[in-house]
């Protein structure tokens, strides 16, 4: 009898014990979300600051406004996008955009060619390629930077430069895409090869609708890592206005003479780099898991 009695005690003890751990771990989360939401929030309410231009000791604007985006945005000579930033806005987008394309589809086909196919020196080919990822891309800096300025492809044509450098090397992120295409079953392959299906039309229209996770990782990763990207791009753009990316551009706006009179604005243009970026993650954070785990499951 006294054993029965202490099993609900124990229960309720277990019970008790989960429910208090829970709320610890939700409130250190709901504390650490806090404490790196502070540096946005502040942006955002500066930006949004008419009253003064200059950095100034309170948070809370006193006067509202979006005359630090129009100002951003809009030039009176050129009219819309004629502005610097505008011109640095746009040449972060074709870069990112153009990435993102090239590189998912090299990721794909290089991906789906390690996972189905079985050929000589496949294994140290995979093992050169990780091991070679291990070194930074710091040290090609200063041979890519001889290579694109022979080319033509720095300062004021650092766009198609920087893209070609992004894409260059994109075969060699096959890992995690490898991983979720092993996870795919051959039969299905094998299937549609019986049917008269080719390996492209096997690769586009059977695996990778059931590969829409790790594509749209895929898509997101290659296009986040050039929007952001600022030592780069700082070098192969130096010099030249018409070549940076907004990283590089604002970035600028940093230094001493600068950021007395375009303090407002550079808060006003962080907003609007991290929007594309923060929309793009919320909408498909989902597929981002999914991918992620999806591929770690089987190298």
């Amino acid at each position: 009898m006294s054993n029965s009695n202490n099993m609900p005690k124990r229960h309720m003890g277990l019970r008790t014990a989960n429910t208090v751990s829970n709320v610890l771990i939700y409130i250190l989360l709901v504390v650490i979300c806090i404490v790196w939401l502070i540096p946005f929030i502040f942006i955002l309410l500066q930006s949004f600051r008419v009253e003064s231009t200059c950095q100034v000791g309170y948070v809370i604007p006193h006067t509202w406004g979006l005359k630090n985006y129009v100002n951003l945005l809009y030039s009176e000579s050129s009219g819309l996008f004629g502005t610097a930033f505008s011109k640095w806005y746009l040449n972060t987008f074709i870069i990112a955009l153009c990435t993102a394309v090239i590189q998912t589809v090299i990721v794909l086909c290089m991906s789906y060619a390690l996972s189905r196919f079985r050929f000589k020196m496949r294994k140290a080919l995979m093992q050169f390629m990780l091991i070679l990822g291990f070194f930074p891309g710091m040290l090609t800096m200063i041979i890519l930077y001889r290579v694109l300025k022979d080319l033509g492809l720095t300062q004021a044509n650092a766009v198609p430069g920087l893209i070609l450098v992004y894409v260059a090397s994109s075969g060699m992120g096959y890992y995690v895409s490898k991983g979720f295409f092993d996870t795919i079953p051959k039969s299905l392959d094998e299937a549609a090869r019986i049917d008269g299906a080719t390996r492209a039309q096997v690769l586009w229209r059977i695996i990778l609708p059931l590969a829409k996770p790790i594509v749209i990782y895929t898509v997101l990763t290659a296009f986040m890592a050039p929007w952001g990207d600022y030592v780069f791009a700082s070098y192969i753009s130096m010099g030249s206005t018409a070549g940076k990316n907004v990283a590089v551009g604002l970035y600028e706006w940093l230094s001493q003479d600068q950021i007395m009179n375009n303090y407002t604005m550079f808060c006003a243009g962080g907003v609007l780099v991290a929007i594309p970026v923060t929309v793009l993650f919320m909408c498909l954070q989902k597929y981002y898991v999914e991918g992620v785990t999806g591929g770690a499951v089987k190298g």
